[in-house]
């Protein structure tokens, strides 16, 4: 799915009514219906509705559904913001269209906001300002969004919350904008609901299809997608009967130190579970047992040291290299890491303690291979490149790493991001806050490990690797509380996850 900015949207709304043809006011009554038969299935009539209305289009589509619910006998309060005199065209004739039913209960609220009796048993939409919005809420408009924020009854949010942009929020101004119970927007999400900084505003959201031009969506260019099954599905190898295991790659995992062999064992189930033919696991001395005894089907290749990672030999003959899951930061195992970025001349996984070492020796971003794969979480990624103001900020800063080194930089968090050196971000639909627990990234390194054995393109790996751990955990979830589950749910379920794909 393509994600647009809003005033791309703002282009593909015009283009749906130059070329469908429609008029924009039967436009604005198609995502007032969508919204409405979408609201009605989670509230019943027995709430009494307050409807808050703004003067441009947002505004529109609020008035048509508070016109929409009254017909179906909801109790519904409008009150609309006319601080200027000025409406947009359709907000215009949806307020004459209200004002000619005999039940509505319209307020126009022109200098002071009156007082307004909320209780948090209530139900408030949403509709001052849409993703238009450029500048903060000010004037009259605080006062409208203060008392949404502070009635306690829940927010639901047409399009966009209000105060919200749509991408870049740094400048705004947090306590001028709505914080919603839940979100319907129409066509795709905006950026700013994949960033961490605005979840407080937006709650759940869910896409409803307006029916926006086809054509339009085809010719729109952006480089910002969000990855779902139809995108992953053709990606998948299809397995020769006549195949044997040579024919699916040998990972090498370098992983673990006294204390965190584990990192090691998870990330090698998790390799062999992503379908790679063979997996060596390069350990301690002290990790040998461990790992003979936790995961037979894995070889384990021994350092000379007891504790801790040194030195890693033949790494040439191994089909793609995992290094970072538990390793620590030692001045040998750094100097272990480095050596295998100036040895090793394919695309390699980089995670945890692989990427902090680099952090702290920067000008080995020089010699990461071309296409190779970073794995950082925030801490990791800041620890890299530095702090950021918040999450918009961060996410410029992966994309420009991503171009600078010609790597992929994979941002995990919710809706994780891809940022791909041609500068394209993908954000993943699956995954569950049930997967942050010890270990979970971990699984991931040893997924894209073995994919990158298997001969897919860096690209697919990333896409198909962070899907499919996102989905095993999301079908781990079904079984599990978010609260209990393990890294190790997550490597048992990667299985059905694959099974649903085909």
């Amino acid at each position: 799915m393509k994600i647009f900015t809003t005033s791309q949207i703002h282009e593909l709304d015009e283009y749906t009514i130059a070329y469908e043809p429609v008029a924009s006011l039967d436009l604005m009554e198609r995502a007032a219906q969508k919204f409405t038969k979408a609201f009605i299935r989670e509230v019943p009539s027995s709430h009494r509705i307050f409807i808050f209305a703004g003067p441009g289009n947002n505004g529109g589509d609020a008035l048509a559904i508070s016109r929409l619910l009254t017909a179906e006998n909801y109790a519904v309060e409008t009150y609309l913001l006319n601080n200027k005199d000025q409406f947009s065209v359709d907000c215009k004739m949806n307020k004459i269209q209200i004002l000619s039913l005999i039940h509505s209960h319209f307020h126009e609220i022109k200098e002071i906001l009156p007082a307004i009796d909320i209780r948090k048993e209530d139900i408030i939409i949403d509709g001052l300002f849409g993703s238009g919005l450029s500048k903060p809420v000010t004037g009259l408009a605080t006062d409208f969004v203060r008392l949404m924020n502070a009635s306690g009854a829940k927010i639901y949010a047409i399009d966009i919350p209000s105060g919200l942009f749509g991408e870049n929020n740094e400048q705004n101004i947090p306590e001028n904008i709505v914080k919603a119970y839940k979100t319907f927007t129409f066509h795709s999400p905006k950026l700013a609901f994949l960033l961490p900084d605005n979840a407080q505003y937006t709650g759940e959201w869910t896409v409803l299809d307006i029916g926006l031009h086809p054509k339009g969506i085809e010719k729109l260019q952006t480089d910002i997608y969000f990855t779902e099954k139809t995108d992953i599905v053709p990606l998948i190898h299809h397995r020769n009967r006549f195949a044997h295991k040579n024919n699916f790659g040998h990972a090498l995992i370098v992983a673990g130190s006294r204390g965190k062999i584990g990192a090691g064992v998870l990330s090698a189930k998790a390799c062999l579970k992503s379908g790679a033919g063979l997996v060596t696991v390069h350990v301690p001395a002290c990790g040998e047992i461990i790992m003979q005894t936790a995961f037979p089907e894995a070889m384990v290749d021994v350092d000379k040291e007891m504790n801790l990672i040194s030195e890693v030999n033949k790494i040439e003959s191994f089909s793609a290299i995992g290094i970072g899951p538990g390793i620590g930061t030692s001045e040998k195992t750094k100097a272990a890491v480095e050596r295998i970025l100036l040895q090793y001349k394919k695309p390699v996984i980089l995670d945890a303690d692989a990427l902090n070492s680099i952090s702290q020796h920067r000008e080995w971003l020089k010699i990461i291979p071309a296409h190779s794969i970073l794995t950082p979480h925030v801490g990791e990624f800041d620890r890299l490149a530095g702090n950021s103001t918040g999450s918009y900020e961060r996410l410029n800063k992966a994309r420009n790493l991503a171009v600078e080194c010609n790597c992929i930089v994979i941002l995990k968090g919710a809706f994780t991001a891809i940022c791909l050196p041609n500068k394209e971000v993908h954000f993943n639909t699956t995954g569950n806050h049930g997967m942050a627990t010890a270990g979970s990234g971990d699984v991931l390194t040893g997924l894209l490990t073995g994919l990158l054995a298997q001969s897919y393109a860096p690209a697919e790996v990333a896409k198909i690797g962070v899907y499919i751990h996102g989905l095993a955990g999301d079908i781990a979830a079904e079984k599990y509380a978010w609260e209990s589950m393990l890294a190790g749910d997550i490597i048992e379920n990667i299985g059905k996850a694959y099974l649903s794909l085909h």
